[in-house]
């Protein structure tokens, strides 16, 4: 085995643009697999209350309350208050926008240019 690796001459460092730091907003606020499962839900309904997450969910109401807070902390979910409850929502366009910051990572793998 060669202990030698040539990946070609790397790009100097620089401070993370705004498209960078978006991504990696979004992508923390997924960084859990509740999350993850709660944007899913979401996202195949029109709303739902906590409530409704919570059947759905092994967890405490105030678990999914924590979880939900920090997507919507970061933009992928919204919450219509209605009466004493909140309806909670996917946003859409967001989770559009989380899909193509994904993508512009992956392109040059995918495209053969990052080799």
């Amino acid at each position: 085995m060669s202990d030698d690796c040539f990946c070609g001459d790397p790009e100097p460092a620089t401070a993370p643009d705004d498209e960078e730091l978006e991504l990696a907003l979004l992508a923390k606020a997924l960084a859990h697999p509740v999350r993850v499962r709660i944007l899913r839900i979401l996202l195949a309904r029109e709303g739902c209350y906590c409530g409704q997450l919570v059947d759905e969910l092994p967890l405490a109401q105030a678990t999914v309350s924590q979880h939900l807070k920090i997507l919507k902390d970061a933009g992928l979910v919204y919450g219509e208050i209605d009466g004493p409850r909140v309806c909670y929502c996917a946003d859409a366009a967001r989770v559009s926008r989380l899909a193509e910051l994904a993508g512009g990572v992956a392109a040059p793998a995918l495209t053969g240019a990052g080799r």
